[in-house]
């Protein structure tokens, strides 16, 4: 009798998985009459065209060819939406959230990366965490973390020096490798209360270095981590079992990356927990001086009711999330602006110019270094441009209809001014089309021009309404899961180029840069997989003051 219900036990989740692996496949839908491109395989759709790291000329044609929204090819027969209608992304994005949730395989795959922090929670889960967290992002917390910023952009900018106090030329930096560690310095000590690196030679820091082949590494697994949820949840000990044991040499890469994460973050954690434990006094004499951020979550944490506490696993996995969160995708932005602003030396010597008449020689505070407006247009169109974050995934938990902003036409010939999308189906929305849809930005909208922050903003972006948390933009998501560093994120950008700016001068290296797509693009040299980006950088100096 006990083996036939194993058995039939078998026989039943075998069943489930097929169904849930081509069922799909096997039914009418009524997005068989949106248009889109040619599926590349049954057994990939087109999910492994657009998860290549070199798919720029893939979301390239979705954009230019599809007016907002264009059906793909899932995995086994499925079918998916891109969508970068502006209406449609609202619905998705803030007026329907809880119908178009985070797709089932990041949050599953995030809990067991990151724990059951911020990105890998759901619903009411998510937002008791998010209502305890936001506060602790507020504009009077950001204003607060200026020395802080400052400090850390100081030590980096001596780093520099010493690696081109000998020389008259400028030298070659792996300029990623020293982003990277000023973002994780950045959110060390004013997210944690903890120094990771005192930037003061060209080292490679061995915490950095793990969390920067994060990305890379997972870029080799996405189709792996999407198989997660069709695993049956009657055991979910068993998914990280199946991980563990699992004979893929960048799973368990990826497995030591993610324990070397959580290990430091336990670490941090039981030493803040201690630190405040002991008192204000204690607090003064640590790293951030018990201001940083995740000192104030922890004590808002305990004084906050019991039904709005979260429990310590929670607190440290936000731990490892900021840290991942608040690195890669900074890191990287900056990046991306010293390379631009190197291919366009006019915009680096008038950013420069206006950096030094504020500044004087001497650091900003929190409203001069925002008044900026050079600053701010360059910072805000590189994050228009080339965004970080390419795209964000969401599933429908139930039935649901997409309003569209213009009428599209059917491959019937119908037009269609409405969406009707079946529950379970995987939506894709196009954070980098939104942000270079000619439709809204004009012709000129695969330009880099900062100078179109400094007029009003054509009725086309202003009327949109593009539902990003940040106006006008999807860089930063929007709703309920938007970035929740995101002023964090501008402001740490801002006191970095202006430090760097006042002291040296950028100009692209002979080595030719490949930015590749991957969650989060991120640069290399050529087709190398190790992420990287070298530059020329010099000593800047002023050629009116004499010699």
């Amino acid at each position: 009798m006990l083996v036939s219900l194993s058995q039939a036990c078998l026989v039943g989740g075998f069943t489930w998985c097929l169904w849930k692996c081509f069922g799909q496949a096997l039914v009418k839908s009524p997005l068989d009459n949106i248009p889109g491109p040619p599926r590349e395989s049954f057994l990939y759709g087109n999910l492994r065209q657009m998860l290549e790291r070199h798919a720029w000329p893939v979301y390239e044609r979705l954009t230019e060819t599809y007016p907002g929204i264009a059906k793909l090819a899932g995995p086994l027969g499925t079918r998916m939406l891109y969508v970068f209608d502006p209406v449609a992304m609202h619905n998705i994005i803030i007026k329907d959230q809880d119908v178009f949730e985070q797709a089932a395989w990041i949050i599953q795959s995030n809990q067991i990366e990151f724990g059951p922090g911020l990105l890998s929670t759901l619903g009411d889960h998510h937002r008791k965490q998010r209502k305890l967290l936001n506060p602790v992002f507020s504009f009077a917390n950001m204003r607060r973390m200026i020395p802080i910023f400052n400090d850390v952009a100081h030590k980096l900018q001596k780093g520099i020096e010493m690696c081109l106090a000998k020389e008259t030329e400028p030298v070659e930096l792996d300029m990623l490798n020293w982003m990277g560690r000023t973002a994780l310095e950045l959110i060390g000590q004013s997210g944690l209360g903890y120094s990771f690196d005192p930037l003061v030679a060209e080292s490679s820091d061995e915490f950095l270095t793990t969390i920067k082949a994060f990305q890379p590494t997972i870029m080799q697994l996405t189709l792996f981590r999407r198989a997660i949820p069709y695993l049956p949840d009657v055991f979910p000990w068993l998914k990280r079992k199946f991980v563990e044991r699992f004979p893929n040499k960048n799973v368990q890469k990826l497995r030591r990356i993610v324990g070397t994460m959580h290990e430091k973050a336990v670490e941090i954690y039981e030493e803040k927990k201690r630190t405040i434990e002991q008192g204000d006094e204690a607090s003064k004499n640590r790293v951030g001086e018990g201001k940083d951020l995740m000192s104030i979550l922890l004590r808002a944490n305990m004084a906050a009711a019991e039904d709005d506490k979260l429990p310590e696993e929670e607190l440290i996995a936000q731990m490892a999330t900021f840290i991942f969160a608040a690195m890669d995708t900074t890191s990287n932005a900056l990046c991306v602006t010293l390379l631009l602003l190197a291919e366009h030396p006019d915009v680096q010597e008038k950013l420069r110019k206006e950096i030094l008449e504020a500044s004087n020689g001497e650091d900003l505070d929190y409203d001069k270094l925002v008044s900026l407006p050079y600053l701010d247009a360059v910072c805000r169109e590189t994050l228009r441009l080339r965004s970080p974050a390419t795209t964000v995934f969401r599933e429908t938990r139930s039935d649901a209809v997409l309003p569209l902003s213009e009428p599209i036409t059917g491959i019937d010939g119908s037009k269609i001014r409405e969406v009707h999308v079946p529950k379970d189906t995987t939506i894709i929305v196009g954070i980098l089309s939104s942000n270079r849809n000619k439709a809204i930005w004009g012709e000129d909208a695969l330009e880099w021009k900062p100078e179109r922050w400094l007029n009003p903003l054509p009725k086309s972006v202003t009327e949109a309404k593009i539902p990003g948390i940040q106006s006008t933009l999807m860089t930063f998501s929007g709703g309920g899961r938007a970035c929740i560093g995101f002023m964090f994120s501008q402001l740490e950008m801002k006191v970095v180029l202006r430090q760097l700016l006042t002291k040296f001068t950028f100009a692209p290296s002979t080595k030719p840069i490949t930015w590749n797509i991957s969650g989060l693009t991120f640069p290399t040299v050529g087709k190398a997989t190790k992420a990287s980006m070298p530059m020329m950088v010099g000593l800047y100096r002023d050629s009116t003051v004499p010699v």
